[in-house]
């Protein structure tokens, strides 16, 4: 009897250290559940406020990941071309045929995907091409489909791509490029990806110089699965490389977790502000501000961060946002909650931090992976001033545990304040993508893009893909284009 009580009292020690029993649960993401093809979509699935309504724009596209329009109304769609769990297609743009009968490829890439985005700017289209293979990429196409890249060799063959791109108020092209790395430490994680066995000395470049603290992390090596062989790594530097305290690290343009701009004839890339895990989208405000999503941590790597929410950033020119030792303005150091359970808190990296970053407009869900977004600037729709959000959903257990699907809808953010409200997400009493839910509304959110009446919200939907230990299975021609109205 003696004995079992002190096994009860230890799970209950357990569970209140843990945050309510965190540690002993199963993860339970959106991905984690079954799928059996083919897709069927119904928009009478989406719930959304009062007066608006959901239709299908497009089916059977593969990683779609951005919406774009041209000068005449036409709406187009770029499908990436490559997904994670290292699944690679053909990046494509697609016009999408006003009757409802599919689309005409416009463009087609090779094997330097993702494409993660488009616009439309004095009569060319403009695409960021990821660069998992090459180097990323700022790409013009014409509408007969001819091809010229900007701009070439950007650092983004790692976890995180070349993104974007948004034209400017002032004309330029302004996009994103994101960090190699989960935290700035390349570790076994980044091996699973892929990107590591193909570039081994590949790593995080800072925009500026830094000066680490000399932190370093041991791990098992990959390279030698059999041997209980053990490497040592430290921060911004290549796989099994140590640093020292005091050590400098040079920065460079370009570089990791940055924004840039170009413009639209090409050139140099300049600098914007830098400090970013990975800035995905980019949309100036109805006054003109400059605003970017970030995906933050994961608990995951030689340094994971525990309870990290996505951003949504107001962008000053100039400014030093905080990666790899803040979460917003939050030092990793100043608070429990980026510390994973049974692990020590993420230790600092960088000695002299260039400034403390600014204060983020909103903190989103944790790993809910904030994407695509637009602001409205119509009255017959709404909301004018609010952002419109896509999210992807998590990728659980890859990323880290979660105890129950997180993201996979659209929400509305009130930047003068940061207020956050869902608009669009699946009907049912529990959240998730439709094969979780077991409805036919939305998979994965990836973009959402006012058409140029601001009218019509288009929602693009990646589609369905499923998460397991191994990573991520994506499921191609599952993606559908969306289209979000009033009554």
């Amino acid at each position: 009897m003696h004995l079992f009580l002190s096994r009860v009292f230890l799970v209950i020690l357990i569970c209140t250290h843990f945050f309510g029993c965190y540690a002993l649960q199963r993860s339970s993401g959106g991905g984690q559940t079954d799928f059996n093809p083919p897709r069927e979509v119904d928009p009478a699935d989406i719930a959304l406020p009062d007066g608006f309504q959901a239709e299908v724009v497009a089916t059977g596209l593969t990683f779609p990941t951005g919406v774009g329009f041209d000068d005449e109304g036409g709406v187009y769609v770029v499908e990436a071309g490559y997904s994670y769990g290292e699944v690679w297609t053909t990046p494509r743009l697609l016009r999408i045929d006003p009757d409802g009968d599919g689309f005409t490829v416009i463009a087609a890439g090779g094997d330097n995907g993702p494409w993660t985005g488009v616009d439309f700017h004095k009569g060319a289209f403009y695409v960021a091409e990821g660069g998992e293979l090459e180097g990323g990429r700022i790409v013009r196409i014409t509408k007969d489909g001819k091809m010229t890249a900007l701009v070439s060799n950007l650092p983004s063959r790692g976890d995180h791509h070349t993104n974007g791109p948004e034209t400017g108020p002032d004309g330029w092209l302004y996009f994103g490029i994101g960090t190699a790395t989960n935290s700035a430490v390349v570790g076994i994680d980044n091996y699973k990806f892929g990107w590591l066995q193909r570039y081994p000395d590949f790593h995080d470049t800072p925009c500026r110089d830094i000066t680490l603290t000399g932190e370093n992390f041991t791990t098992k090596n990959p390279f030698e699965p059999e041997s209980d062989e053990k490497v040592v790594t430290g921060a911004f530097v290549p796989f099994g490389e140590k640093t020292s305290p005091g050590q400098v690290i040079q920065g460079a343009v370009p570089c990791n977790g940055a924004i840039l701009r170009i413009q639209p004839e090409g050139g140099n890339p300049e600098l914007v502000a830098w400090g970013f895990r990975n800035p995905f989208a980019f949309a100036f405000s109805p006054d003109g501000r400059l605003f970017t999503t970030e995906n933050q941590y994961d608990i995951r790597g030689s340094r994971p961060v525990f309870g990290a929410g996505d951003l949504l950033w107001e962008v000053t020119p100039g400014a030093w946002y905080g990666w790899p030792d803040y979460h917003g303005n939050t030092l990793l150091t100043k608070h429990s909650r980026y510390q994973p359970p049974g692990k020590s808190k993420p230790p600092i990296l960088i000695q002299d931090h260039p400034e403390t970053p600014p204060k983020p407009v909103a903190v989103l869900g944790v790993h809910s992976s904030s994407n695509g977004f637009d602001f409205s600037r119509n009255p017959d729709f709404g909301y004018v001033g609010d952002a419109f959000i896509a999210q992807f959903g998590d990728q659980a257990p890859t990323t880290g545990k979660v105890l129950a699907p997180v993201g996979f809808k659209v929400i509305r953010v009130r930047v003068d304040d940061g207020t956050v409200k869902d608009f669009a997400v699946n009907k049912g009493k529990k959240g998730g993508p439709a094969s979780w839910t077991g409805g036919n509304g939305l998979e994965r959110p990836m973009d959402a893009k006012f058409d140029p009446e601001g009218n019509a919200l288009y929602i693009v939907d990646f589609g369905v893909m499923m998460q397991s230990k191994q990573g991520a299975n994506p499921v191609p021609e599952t993606g559908v284009l969306w289209r979000v109205t009033k009554r």
